[in-house]
């Protein structure tokens, strides 16, 4: 487990320390301050009945530090490699780079692979300490922005299909950029896949293996004490749904199975209900959905739950979920949207960061 989640439990929320501050609303509506330094499950008593548990909570991993898996990674190159949409990529050299995705996982990645020093700019989603500084490629949220990547002459692109538009993307490969598409999917099954996508076409494979197996061994830890931690019976699992809102733009969508928001409730050790109803992929949230799930928690994005105006706003606009345990019990859990999904390297603080909120928020306080 990282250092991160070893320290001591404190609240920071906006610079201060407050009490009360998984519940209270600050300045913005529908906001919830989040908490910002969260303990390892393994050294938190956990709560005797969940289910009966209330309130928001809102965690956050912070401007995280990533740990390279070695400083001084042998590289091979020039290479050519196959990448996720079956083109064959040359790369020559991959001293400038820039790994852009919705999520920021790839510049993640780049950096845990101790290439951070190659990295010339960033996404929106990359928010660790050491890339604060590297300009914007990205504008508007998550949109490519040509001529700011072109300024900054990369040698080499490692991207997915979250981002775009397209045109960008070929515009940057008919100036003679290397692009690699590696594969857009994120969920917990496929990351070491994914660490080995961006590992290759920097000429660095066994930094790869070595990253994919530190993270792998991370994620076996935190799932162990998840099994020991939490509740074993189906029935007293957490009934749990995700919910992806865009309030400014009316799109409502449950995640079910197959989303990777299912691979992540599941280790949390709660129950994922999307199998139970057939709610399948992404499909957009209605009412019938919402009383067959019956969720005794809602885990949701940062800025979705904001933008649909906060608890209220949301069982507002859908007053079904008044009538569940979570609407009643207001059990809405909400992480960052650049870190919930991203199934990279922080997989393992993602899940031990919800699974502290659903069994032990008292630590959180």
């Amino acid at each position: 487990m990282r250092r991160r989640l070893l320290s001591l439990v404190s609240l920071l929320c906006a610079g201060a320390l407050l009490s009360g501050c998984a519940t209270g609303v600050d300045g913005e509506a529908g906001a919830i301050d989040a908490i910002t330094t969260i303990p390892s499950l393994a050294d938190v008593e956990v709560s005797a009945s969940p289910k009966d548990l209330t309130g928001e909570i809102s965690v956050d991993l912070g401007a995280d530090e990533p740990e390279p898996v070695t400083t001084d990674p042998t590289r091979t190159l020039p290479v050519t490699v196959k990448d996720s949409q079956g083109t064959r990529v040359a790369v020559k050299s991959a001293d400038r780079v820039l790994a852009l995705d919705q999520y920021g996982t790839l510049s993640q990645i780049v950096y845990e692979l101790g290439l951070g020093d190659t990295l010339v700019g960033r996404d929106v989603s990359t928010q660790f300490n050491q890339a604060k500084d590297l300009p914007l490629v990205t504008h508007n949220g998550h949109e490519l922005n040509g001529e700011a990547i072109l300024d900054l002459s990369p040698d080499l692109i490692i991207t997915d299909t979250s981002l775009g538009p397209w045109d960008v993307i070929e515009q940057v490969r008919d100036a003679g950029v290397p692009v690699v598409v590696v594969d857009s999917k994120r969920n917990l099954d496929n990351v070491a896949a994914l660490i080995a996508q961006v590992a290759s076409p920097l000429g660095v494979p066994e930094a790869g293996k070595a990253l994919a197996k530190r993270t792998a061994d991370e994620v076996a830890a935190v799932r162990t004490v998840v099994d020991q931690k939490a509740p074993s019976a189906v029935q007293d699992k957490l009934r749990t749904v995700f919910l992806y809102v865009r309030g400014q733009s009316g799109v409502y969508y449950m995640f079910g199975e197959d989303s990777g928001a299912d691979a992540l409730i599941s280790a949390t050790g709660a129950y994922d209900v999307s199998a139970e109803i057939g709610w399948k992929g992404m499909k957009p949230l209605n009412d019938e959905g919402i009383v067959a799930a019956q969720p005794d928690t809602i885990i949701m994005m940062t800025k979705g739950l904001e933008s649909a105006g906060g608890v209220d706003g949301l069982l507002e606009r859908y007053p079904s979920l008044a009538n569940t345990p979570a609407g009643k019990n207001r059990r809405f859990l909400t992480m960052p949207d650049s870190q919930i999904l991203s199934f990279g390297p922080r997989s393992a603080d993602v899940i031990n960061a919800l699974a502290v909120a659903m069994y032990a928020p008292e630590s959180l306080q």
